[in-house]
């Protein structure tokens, strides 16, 4: 595949080629920073891990130049930062037997613009190669502005793919916020209890962000055990990590559907429970 960025890297752990790669994917995750795919879509790492017959490959869309930095980073250029970045992406993808993970390159701003187009043509092409049976990617109610402008642009592209070449489900995935508020039945439930030690080690191999203040090693993990527990108020735990995504599938599979209306009658759910479990109690 081509693209339009000078940046763009592509890195596959067993030495196959880009094309062998691309085409054996059946689970891809696109988001926007280097470790967000290990936040928010280790449901898809463990449904490929170790096995021949399923294939995870991520995306990175963000050059990663825009990074806080502390301890040994702390006098490090954005051009460092974005080495640095790539390299522990490349060694997450190595950790979690990717089949392959792609680096675009974009800064924020072209990522959040309306108007840019090169990102969703790079989606587009990366989609067509490897026509993946699942997608996961960031939820449209996230509250970080680069993350909504990759859900846009990933819906904007399977949308120009023919139906037959589009995936059979798309997950919205936490990162910069919880989905834990949604109503238990628009709910996708991923356990992620399997192989707590993959799990750990693909998000501590980015000790760039753990050093520069942020330990999203310990907030993932809390964050999963969090849901566990609190999932069902009336029954045991019958997993050790959950994580949550909205399905985002009915807005690839009707062109005419709102985006904003769309979230929009998730949060109307929301308050609606709210609304009807507090009448039950006053009136």
């Amino acid at each position: 595949m081509k693209s339009a960025n000078k940046n763009f890297n592509i890195f596959v752990p067993d030495g196959s080629s880009m094309s062998a790669a691309l085409g054996r994917t059946t689970h891809l995750a696109i988001a926007a920073h280097q470790d967000d795919i290990e936040l928010m879509a280790y449901h898809g790492i463990l449904e490929c891990f170790g096995k021949k017959d399923a294939w995870f490959t991520g995306v990175v869309t963000a050059d990663g130049a825009g990074s806080p930095r502390n301890s040994v980073y702390a006098s490090y250029s954005d051009e460092d930062m974005k080495k640095v970045r790539m390299s522990e992406q490349k060694k997450a993808a190595y950790i979690g037997e990717y089949s392959a993970v792609v680096q675009l390159g974009y800064t924020s701003a072209q990522i959040k613009s309306p108007n840019e187009n090169s990102v969703t043509a790079d989606y587009i092409e990366i989609l067509r190669t490897a026509r993946p049976t699942y997608i996961y990617t960031h939820n449209p109610a996230d509250k970080h502005d680069t993350h909504c402008g990759v859900v846009v642009k990933v819906i904007k592209a399977i949308r120009a793919l023919d139906v037959c070449d589009r995936p059979k489900k798309v997950f919205g995935c936490e990162v910069w916020r919880d989905l834990d508020w949604l109503n238990d039945d628009r709910k996708v439930v991923f356990d992620l209890s399997a192989h707590p030690n993959i799990s750990a080690s693909l998000v501590g191999v980015f000790d760039s962000q753990i050093c520069g203040g942020k330990r999203y090693d310990l907030a993932a993990q809390g964050r999963r055990r969090a849901h566990a527990t609190y999932s069902e108020s009336h029954g045991c735990d019958s997993a050790t990590a959950l994580g949550y995504a909205m399905d985002i599938t009915p807005l690839i599979t009707d062109d005419s559907s709102d985006i904003i209306d769309y979230v929009l009658s998730q949060i109307d759910a929301f308050k609606s429970d709210v609304e009807n479990r507090l009448k039950k109690m006053i009136y």
